[in-house]
């Protein structure tokens, strides 16, 4: 009689399929590992805003974010950090819109990204009863978040400030009060997307151009990759941006400077 013999797949081959893809996993995220470990520190100017803040000004940590706040605040702004840049970095430009009666709040993103919390803002403003008109703002890739935050949210917000930054969301029939701030200096910006993403602000956006400003002077953070040689120094770029931010925020007017539609 003849017998049938069943031959039994050897499993050698799938544990090598499984081992390779594990290895791969695995240098996948080696590589991120390396990527958001790799980020801007804040400087000792950042530093010296949190340790020694103006008299006018209370800074709080409550996780996750920090809280700067006026005796008498007339206005909120929610603000998400450059990519890989440490929040702190903008201690000296939230301190600075805080003196000028402006209650920031300050997020901490996982990674230093804001790409990976893009609704970081969601609940803050709940937190602050007191403060009835927010903006949502941010500098670079994080300017570009909560603009993308603030589509989502237009009616959770009077207004959103864009530092070095673009919209890619529709934003013109947002209600949404904008401020638009760059440097002349600048060499990190995508100016041909910047040109391009400005359809997509209300046609009564603001924009300052900082004459001798660069990237990285609107925290403090030390130079970027990339970028141009500021002409002007990193407090100046700072103070004049919290003038525009206030002017935007507390009814003072355009803010000081070249400003176009």
């Amino acid at each position: 009689m003849e017998t049938k013999t069943t031959k039994t797949k050897r499993p050698g081959g799938m544990r090598r399929v499984l081992v390779c893809c594990a290895a791969v996993l695995m240098l996948a995220l080696f590589a991120c590992l390396l990527y958001v470990r790799d980020f801007y520190l804040a400087d000792e100017a950042a530093w010296e805003s949190l340790l020694v803040p103006a008299a006018s000004v209370t800074i709080t940590d409550p996780g996750g974010r920090l809280a700067f706040l006026p005796e008498h605040p007339a206005a909120g702004l929610i603000f998400y950090p450059g990519g890989k840049v440490q929040a702190e970095a903008y201690a000296p430009l939230m301190e600075a819109c805080a003196e000028r009666g402006i209650l920031c709040v300050l997020m901490r993103m996982p990674g230093n990204l804001a790409v990976l919390d893009p609704n970081a803002a969601d609940g803050i403003a709940a937190e602050y009863p007191e403060v009835t008109d927010w903006y949502l703002g941010g500098h670079s890739l994080g300017g570009a978040m909560a603009a993308s935050c603030a589509a989502k949210h237009a009616e959770d917000y009077a207004g959103l400030v864009l530092l070095a930054a673009y919209s890619t969301e529709d934003l013109r029939g947002s209600g949404l009060r904008v401020l638009s701030v760059v440097g002349t200096e600048d060499g990190v910006l995508n100016r041909e997307k910047y040109e391009q993403c400005r359809e997509n602000l209300p046609a009564d956006a603001r924009e300052l151009v900082i004459e001798g400003g660069c990237h990285a002077y609107f925290g403090c953070y030390g130079a970027q990759r990339g970028d141009g040689t500021a002409t002007i120094g990193n407090r100046e770029q700072i103070e004049r941006t919290a003038d525009a931010i206030a002017a935007l925020a507390l009814g003072e007017g355009a803010p000081a400077g070249r400003n176009a539609a």
